[in-house]
């Protein structure tokens, strides 16, 4: 009598792997945002906006405005996995500021504010420009020359024009810029293959540009100050429902997050699963209580713990549960730690401030903590999902 066993065994597996590689097809036909679309749009962002910084060096070269730095992509969709549809995709742009000539920013804890993330602001001082190594002969000094001759013969200085008392102010600046936009627009060559809508918002420049086949994007430019020589920034935009005073700055991760997400992107295989994993997770916990940045922060950690050659396309459905399942012992554990906080695994391209080696990282679910019936209604959520 002949055994089978081992081959139906073999048919088992196979029709389990079928099954699997079936289900991972309507996942991704249901859930996935294509990613070239992403980077298409992407790259059209980038390149509006660098024009758009072009025409303000022309513009604003003889003036003491903020230096408008490159632009540098953040969140979900510069990194490549963005949880909405297409059309409802938002490009944020940040613009770092640097502070023009004869002057100089110093970053001073808001111990004002109340705020739940570190709060700085950004106090502007005038320095000296008629000493030096090379002083500039075409510059009157803002802090030597008289008054008079400046009011003469000099723009007024950076503390007189977006300033609130000493300190940048992100309402003035957003202000500042959307006239720019408004203004500049037809300069652009972009200006030809779509118009463009300058959306309200008081601490940034939201743009809607439209072509003629009703395609559309939307673009958020948000100010930023970087710390030091650290991926850390700080931001004019607050998150969420946080209305602090305009003169008030929020640390940011979002560029540290875009860089570690460009460190996997090198050293993953072809047609890995992570970006798409973040999509699905997204999706699945759309109306839940958990927030998509505590499930971006779960990612970056099993980035780190699981080897990216894991990360293969065909193990989707492996790592999703494992994104749930770490989700659910975070929530059982009422914490989440912070990925960038006196973090082992941080990829070495990754530039943290000082202080952020040792530091208590800060803790995600610390709501949770303080709130049973919160930490039980969560638990639920993802039991069912």
């Amino acid at each position: 009598e002949v055994d089978n066993r081992g081959d139906s065994e073999s048919e088992e597996s196979e029709e389990e792997n079928s099954a699997e590689m079936n289900i991972i097809r309507i996942f991704s036909r249901r859930f996935q945002l294509s990613v070239p679309k992403l980077a298409a749009g992407r790259r059209v962002v980038q390149e509006l906006l660098s024009d758009l910084l072009q025409v303000s060096q022309g513009l604003f070269s003889d003036s003491f405005f903020p230096v408008l730095e490159p632009v540098i992509g953040v969140g979900s969709a510069c990194e490549g996995w963005s949880p909405h549809k297409q059309e409802d995709v938002v490009y944020c742009m940040f613009v770092p500021l640097k502070p023009p000539r004869g002057h100089a920013f110093h970053l001073e804890p808001d111990t004002m504010g109340e705020m739940p993330q570190t709060s700085m602001r950004v106090r502007v001082e005038l320095v000296c420009t008629c000493t030096g190594e090379e002083p500039d002969q075409n510059m009157l000094c803002f802090l030597h020359d008289s008054e008079e001759e400046l009011k003469r013969n000099q723009m007024a200085s950076l503390l007189h024009t977006l300033c609130t008392g000493p300190y940048l102010d992100g309402e003035k600046i957003a202000l500042w810029f959307q006239t720019f936009v408004t203004s500049a627009w037809s300069v652009v060559p972009q200006s030809r293959h779509y118009s463009m809508k300058v959306l309200p918002s008081r601490r940034s420049c939201k743009m809607k540009l439209m072509k003629a086949s009703g395609t559309r994007l939307f673009v958020e430019t948000v100010f930023s100050v970087q710390q030091g020589d650290s991926d850390i920034f700080l931001s004019s935009q607050p998150t969420e429902a946080q209305f602090p005073p305009s003169t008030t700055w929020l640390e940011t991760y979002a560029v540290a997050e875009a860089k570690f997400f460009k460190h996997v992107a090198m050293r993953a295989p072809p047609r890995s699963c992570h970006l798409k994993c973040l999509r699905l997770c997204a999706r699945l916990l759309e109306g839940s209580g958990l927030s998509i940045y505590a499930l971006k922060t779960a990612v970056m950690h099993l980035l780190t713990l699981i080897p990216v050659s894991e990360w293969q396309h065909r193990y989707l459905l492996m790592r999703v549960d494992d994104i749930m399942r770490y989700l659910h012992c975070c929530l059982e554990e009422k914490c989440l730690k912070h990925f960038f906080f006196d973090n082992e695994d941080m990829p070495k391209e990754i530039s943290l401030p000082p202080a952020f080696q040792g530091a208590k990282p800060p803790n995600l679910f610390q709501h949770l903590a303080r709130d049973p019936a919160a930490q039980t209604e969560a638990l639920k959520e993802i039991d069912k999902l």
